[in-house]
């Protein structure tokens, strides 16, 4: 609003008050009857004895000089503004319209400088008329001037003012001008009152007198609005709510978990802003569901839950919070009020939100306005834990793909496995295993690391398993196998390599594969096996003693050319063959290895007398604890143990 500098001279009625309460009265009185032409002039008749006429009024002089003549001013003005509820609306002359749109903003600025200035003021009011004979008033002028220069005048059109009242709010929307004039020893808040276009007074609601209602009406709190207004008391959270949002936002972003994301919006809500609250959530098929209730009184939430379930709020996108009926079993003596509010995100909603705060309503404007930002957080965290949902269901899907569901049990040999994927989140990575029978009395077995931990890793190991499987259950022996799986390999590498260029990463394999023909004459098992690149696999014997049984070998994907062997023994009732990925020989405490000078032998040699099980689990155990440091790659064991022969 532009500011139109004060006319310092400061022609114009004047009226001196004192800085107390009943300065904005006598203030609104006074211009009310300047502007109606209830003024009499210096010397008139006073007004009639108990008409409520105020002393000290002045004409003609500065501000603030004491200089002029003493007047007076009719009776019934002020008591005009003070109609009941029986008031009607009437049609009102250019001149009540003004008068009453003036006393409305004087009131407002006399507030003003008796609360935040404080000192003796005067009030000025300067009537402007059209041009002619009649002189029908166009406008009215008021100043309040007060004598506290240095103190700022708060509130305006950006928000509400502080301390008492609403500030300039209620001068901006009526007065099509105002500023503030700064002088030696005062200052004047002055605006310019323009004939309203409406010839209707505005009809009180209620117990509202029209003064009133007009100020009502000024803010937007009387008129009708789209969005839902609330009263009340604003003592538990009208302070603070940035750092409230704030704690919100950083407990609800870290959940991936939509049922924890509900537990947490209610109590987060109880007992700072509710003394109970309920959220409902909707499914992707449109079913809703009670996910959370908290109330301040723990004894009560089942029977709230009980009351609230039955009948849940209808999922509608609401603007604000819709007041909705009182719970019994909330418990509160003459109930409390309740409002529901959509949980909206992307313009879907998710669910519903319903606090409830006990006693006569008091859910404040600022209340609401909280619930309703919570609400909004609260829907952001339910679309990232349902996404992250779909994600880890998608993820788990794919990589129960990947690894066998189930193992084989070998006649006359245990087995035991030991598998942990590096990555978060993820039950699969680049070590994988099998165990399968091929139909002709012989079951192989496999234990491989693909080259790194990410996806990709994961994506190799299903490719070579499933290939594993198609060339041994087609006849394919040992050295077969891992020919034909080291040419795929290394097409795989130079496709990617011609593909990507130098960015190209050719992903390379390590595995031991082997097969095994249980004896079920003599116990045990005649083995072949071979290692690629890969730890050699180590026996241990019934006595104790370990050794290793298969010669090292160039890695999987390398060189296509390269020719594999295997070697053969036999492993007898009471012997172990333990197989392991590198997560377990390079593990890593400062500057040694778990494998350095035979570490994993002697673990191994420490499990003599034990069973599959019992030595995959100290292996594993053994790993973890030869450094504090947790372990930073997969991790997988795989254990066969010929059992003995009971005589």
């Amino acid at each position: 609003m532009q500011a139109v500098p004060s006319d310092q001279g400061g022609s114009g009625s004047r009226l001196a008050l004192r800085a107390n309460q009943l300065a904005p009265s006598r203030a609104r009185s006074f211009v009310h009857a300047v502007i109606t032409e209830q003024y009499l002039p210096a010397g008139g008749t006073p007004p009639d004895a108990g008409s409520g006429a105020l002393p000290g009024t002045l004409t003609g002089g500065p501000p603030g000089t004491g200089t002029g003549t003493r007047t007076g001013f009719r009776a019934g003005t002020e008591a005009g503004l003070r109609t009941g509820s029986r008031t009607v609306a009437r049609t009102r002359t250019p001149t009540e319209r003004l008068a009453d749109d003036a006393a409305l903003l004087v009131g407002e600025l006399t507030t003003n400088a008796l609360i935040h200035a404080g000192t003796p003021m005067v009030v000025i009011c300067e009537v402007e008329h059209a041009p002619g004979p009649d002189g029908i008033p166009t406008g009215a002028r008021i100043e309040v001037v007060d004598r506290q220069p240095a103190a700022m005048v708060p509130g305006g059109s950006d928000g509400p003012g502080r301390g008492r009242g609403l500030g300039l709010q209620i001068v901006t929307s009526v007065a099509d001008a105002w500023g503030v004039t700064y002088r030696r020893g005062e200052k004047a808040v002055w605006c310019r009152v323009p004939v309203s276009a409406s010839d209707t007074a505005p009809a009180p609601a209620g117990r509202l007198n029209a003064a009133l209602y007009r100020q009502l009406e000024a803010t937007e709190v009387a008129q009708p609005q789209a969005r839902v207004e609330y009263h009340g008391s604003a003592a538990r959270a009208d302070h603070g709510g940035g750092t409230f949002l704030a704690e919100a936002s950083e407990l609800l972003s870290g959940q991936l978990d939509e049922r924890m994301v509900a537990a947490l919006a209610s109590q987060l809500m109880v007992p700072r802003l509710a003394d109970w609250c309920a959220v409902w959530l909707l499914s992707e098929t449109g079913d809703r569901r009670l996910a959370s209730v908290w109330h301040a009184d723990e004894q009560l939430i089942a029977a709230l839950r009980r009351d609230l379930e039955p009948e849940p709020p209808p999922v509608e996108p609401w603007s604000a919070g819709m007041p909705w009926p009182w719970p019994e079993g909330a418990d509160a003596e003459g109930g409390g009020s309740a409002l529901a509010f959509s949980l909206m995100s992307g313009g879907v909603c998710h669910g519903t939100l319903l606090i409830g705060r006990a006693g006569p309503p008091e859910i404040t404007d600022t209340v609401a306005r909280t619930v309703e930002d919570v609400s909004r957080r609260v829907a952001q965290a339910l679309v990232t834990a349902r996404q992250y949902t779909r994600q880890t269901s998608i993820s788990r899907a794919l990589q129960r793909r990947q690894l066998p569901s189930s193992l084989g049990s070998l006649p006359g040999v245990e087995s035991a496995i030991v598998y942990e994927p590096h990555a978060s989140g993820q039950t699969v990575g680049g070590d994988f295993y099998d165990l399968f029978p091929t139909g002709d009395g012989r079951w192989c077995f496999l234990l491989g690391d693909v080259q790194g931990k990410d996806v990709e890793a994961m994506s190799v190991t299903g490719l070579t398993r499933h290939l594993v499987r198609l060339l041994a259950r087609q006849g394919h022996g040992v050295e077969s196998v891992l020919g034909w799986l080291n040419a795929v390999m290394a097409e795989d590498a130079a496709e990617a390599v011609s593909t990507a260029g130098e960015a190209a990463r050719p992903r390379f394999l390590s595995m031991v594969y082997g097969e095994l023909v249980p004896d079920p004459q003599v116990g045990g098992a005649q083995c072949t096996l071979a290692s690629a690149g890969h730890p050699l696999p180590l026996q241990m014997s019934a006595a104790g003693d370990v050794t290793s049984v298969s010669r090292p070998q160039l890695l999987l994907g390398i060189d296509e050319d390269t020719d594999f062997f295997a070697d053969s023994f036999h492993l007898a009732p009471g012997e172990t063959l333990l197989c392991v990925t590198d997560g377990v020989t390079e593990r890593r405490h400062g500057r040694h290895l778990l494998d350095d000078h035979d570490g994993l032998a002697h673990i191994l040699a420490d499990c003599a007398g034990m069973g599959a099980m019992a030595v995959a689990e100290r292996v594993r155990q053994a790993t973890h604890d030869f450094s504090p440091e947790p372990v930073e790659d997969d991790l997988a064991v795989v254990v066969l143990h010929a059992a003995q022969i009971d005589a």
